[in-house]
């Protein structure tokens, strides 16, 4: 064996010695080896790390009505926006109110909601750059199959002053929702309701004037409707929401058909000026989704029963 080769002081002092004592020592078994190994694993393990942090980044909160989760539209449009996006979401569904001061609270970077009044002043604060129209449906008034206020018809003013004077059972959501805020409009339109302002603040418990049926849960769609199917009693809904609500027992469709029903929905990037933590990139991608031809296919492919729940309607 070549001791002088063999020795790292003896090789540095010939060059071709050295360049061959570095090649051994490269190899698997050598010092060089291990430690090219081993930043060659380091170099994995943080190409890995990063990568799962880039994955772990890619997705979003978006703020949303009770509606559109309890309709099942979200579980029939998110999947479709994974798969073009690679962008989790999750979603907190809410009363329109409390959602958009969460969006205010920059506790969300996207906002889905449905009342114009409330969005226009959610931009014009400032928390938003622009809100885009998304989709439409109605709202209707469900009671009891027999009708006992006899409010059937198109005139959605007019079936609440029956409501009214006739002291029948009516269950409010209460909950500053958009639902809520469409409700208070339309007891307003009646003329003989003085606590209702129709922002979506809500009016006290003993609103006299809409009768002494006139209750307030405080809670979401779904719940309002199972409140006013144990009890019998009317309550004003989204379509969608009344169509994938399965414990229906004696209620039905009373009244529908009134332009003053459109329900408009809208879509806000929050505004990352205001809330620096906002994924702005993955916000917009799918603000850009759902009023795109692809999530406005989504959008008007959702249906139970044949019936289709949402029309897209986006404006850029």
């Amino acid at each position: 064996m070549n001791m002088e080769l063999n020795h790292p002081r003896r090789a540095a002092r010939d060059p071709l010695k050295g360049a061959a004592l570095a090649v051994r020592q490269s190899r698997p078994g050598g010092a060089l080896g291990w430690a090219t190994s081993g930043l060659k694993t380091l170099i994995v393990s943080a190409g890995l790390l990063g990568a799962a942090a880039a994955l772990a980044q890619s997705s979003i909160v978006i703020a949303s009505t009770t509606s559109t989760e309890q309709s099942g539209l979200f579980s029939h449009l998110l999947p479709e926006f994974k798969k073009a996006t690679n962008i989790d979401v999750k979603v907190v569904a809410l009363g329109t109110g409390q959602a958009i001061d969460m969006a205010r609270r920059g506790d969300a970077d996207v906002l889905f909601v449905h009342d114009k009044v409330a969005e226009e002043k959610f931009v014009a604060d400032g928390f938003s750059a622009k809100r885009q129209e998304v989709m439409y449906n109605d709202f209707v008034l469900i009671g009891p199959k027999a009708d006992p206020a006899g409010t059937k018809g198109s005139d959605i003013v007019a079936a609440l002053k029956k409501v009214a004077t006739g002291n029948a059972p009516f269950v409010s959501r209460g909950d500053k929702s958009g639902t809520h805020a469409a409700e208070l409009r339309f007891w307003k339109m009646t003329g003989t309701d003085a606590n209702a302002t129709g922002s979506g603040q809500a009016a006290p418990a003993d609103a006299s004037s809409r009768g002494t049926g006139y209750k307030e849960c405080g809670c979401g769609m779904g719940p309002a409707l199972n409140m006013a199917s144990a009890s019998g009693a009317y309550v004003l809904a989204d379509r969608a929401t009344w169509l994938n609500f399965k414990n229906r027992a004696d209620l039905a469709i009373l009244v529908e058909g009134d332009k003053r029903l459109f329900n408009q929905y809208g879509v806000m990037l929050v505004s990352a000026a205001k809330h620096p933590q906002v994924k702005t990139a993955e916000g917009q991608k799918f603000v850009d989704w759902v009023t795109g031809a692809a999530g406005q296919a989504a959008i008007a492919s959702y249906k139970i029963g044949g019936e289709q729940l949402f029309f897209p309607n986006a404006t850029k």
